[in-house]
């Protein structure tokens, strides 16, 4: 999938991240040039760039970084062509239905193809997507994309009805994967595609909960067991770090100290105003009334204002550098959280007995105990 070289190439697809929700794929083709708000690019300037790197655009106008493609990247960078799945649902749909290296996995609609992605790198050269369409528009897109990233010999893209005709393959599936408009119709389809020999699995992925519905009441007739359904929701959390809180210590040094400050203003507050009243004392009133018009400041030199007393610091420089040099991380909800997308309805498929035929027991003669 994608080139697995440390430097881009002339035909590579690369994924420019412009900001968090400014995220694109890009072919390089010599002789086009590239343009954003954030600056112009040529994209021969970006052949030979290791991946990863942060380009600065040919006019000064900003930056991007050009970032090698992974299934993650390629979801939040597609062109929609219909409503996809996310990182959530593609990762516990891809741990409960135990797809893994080797596995041979169906997938109905092929849609956008984010799935189609994330699951070709979990089965590997040694596994097999088999993939359908009914949509032909949709699926000859995403056929271009599959052979342009690599995934040819891994990917086998059908355009089909599954719910009318079928799947190609019988008794050969290890997992199916449903995301279709009604996927109770392909629920039979899927049982004649799974192996025989060993416990498969299946997913209807449905938006909502009259389709979860219609698609238990198919499993279950179709002889599927353990059939669950769940939701998944997104709640992302912003981790931020702040200043490590004070010790215990600390604090109560601090307010020793405050209370020490508050003690030594008060004394000179009295002390400037018993002053105050011995030199009114010793002048005449021709003085006094002189002196309302404007103070005498060399009376009282010496003596400390009110307004100038010296604010003392809280705790010293070493104690303000320990502080400042220890964090802690805190992580709170964002605000805004992912809604609903769409129900995940589980089910297994276990192999019947021997002497059994598509889960019905062949009538055994009694016996007397």
């Amino acid at each position: 999938m994608w080139s697995t070289n440390r430097e881009v190439a002339a035909g590579d697809v690369v994924i420019i991240w412009q900001t968090r929700e400014l995220i694109q794929p890009l072919l390089i083709t010599p002789g086009k040039d590239f343009n954003s708000r954030f600056g112009h690019y040529r994209h021969s300037d970006l052949i030979g760039v290791p991946y990863g790197s942060k380009v600065a655009s040919r006019n000064g106008r900003g930056f991007i970084h050009l970032l090698r493609p992974t299934p993650e990247l390629w979801t939040m960078a597609l062109p929609h062509r219909t409503q996809i799945l996310y990182l959530a649902d593609i990762a516990f749909i891809t741990s409960w239905l135990d797809i893994r290296c080797g596995s041979r996995v169906i997938e109905a609609g092929t849609g956008s193809g984010s799935f189609s992605h994330s699951v070709a790198r979990t089965v590997g050269p040694r596994g097999r997507l088999f993939s359908y369409e009914f949509h032909e528009a949709r699926a000859e897109k995403a056929r271009e994309e599959f052979i342009r990233h690599g995934m040819q010999d891994i990917v086998t893209l059908t355009h089909r009805n599954v719910c009318k005709d079928g799947f190609t393959i019988e008794s050969m599936a290890d997992a199916v994967f449903l995301d279709l408009p009604a996927p109770w119709e392909a629920v039979g389809h899927a049982k004649n595609a799974l192996r025989k020999d060993r416990p498969t699995r299946i997913c209807c992925f449905s938006p909502c909960m009259e389709q979860v519905l219609r698609a238990v009441t198919a499993l279950n007739e179709a002889g599927f067991t353990d059939i669950c359904m769940y939701e998944t929701l997104l709640r992302p959390h912003e981790v931020q770090q702040f200043p490590a809180p004070l010790s215990l210590d600390n604090i109560v040094d601090k307010l020793k100290r405050l209370e020490k400050f508050r003690e030594e203003k008060r004394l000179r507050q009295i002390a400037n105003s018993k002053r105050k009243r011995e030199d009114d004392s010793d002048i005449s009133e021709p003085d006094k009334r002189a002196r309302t018009g404007e103070p005498d400041a060399t009376r009282n030199e010496g003596v400390p204002s009110i307004s100038n007393l010296p604010v003392l610091p809280v705790a010293d420089s070493e104690t303000n550098e320990e502080v400042a040099e220890t964090t802690v991380n805190w992580s709170k909800v964002c605000h805004e959280v992912r809604g609903h997308t769409s129900y995940l309805t589980f089910a297994r498929l276990v192999p019947y007995p021997a002497g059994t035929s598509n889960g019905e027991t062949e009538d055994l003669p009694a016996t007397n105990e």
